[in-house]
């Protein structure tokens, strides 16, 4: 199964949940990211019940706070 995770294609053996392939992607900091599959914003709820499916698009966004004043 392939699918894209931040731009790069990423093969797996099998449709994994989004916490799964969190790990599985050594996501940096998978605490505070939020993920988007298909152009769609997933809940942190469902990570556990969202499967990734053969040819999609993931996209991992991590918003930053900071600035000066």
């Amino acid at each position: 199964m392939k699918i894209t995770v931040n731009g790069e294609e990423t093969v797996l053996e099998k449709a994994v949940n989004i916490e799964e392939l969190l790990v599985i992607t050594h996501a940096e900091t998978p605490e505070y990211v939020t993920v988007q599959v298909n152009d769609e914003f997933i809940d942190r709820n469902d990570f556990a019940t969202t499967l990734v499916n053969d040819g999609d698009s993931v996209e991992y966004l991590y918003f930053m706070g900071g600035g000066q004043l």
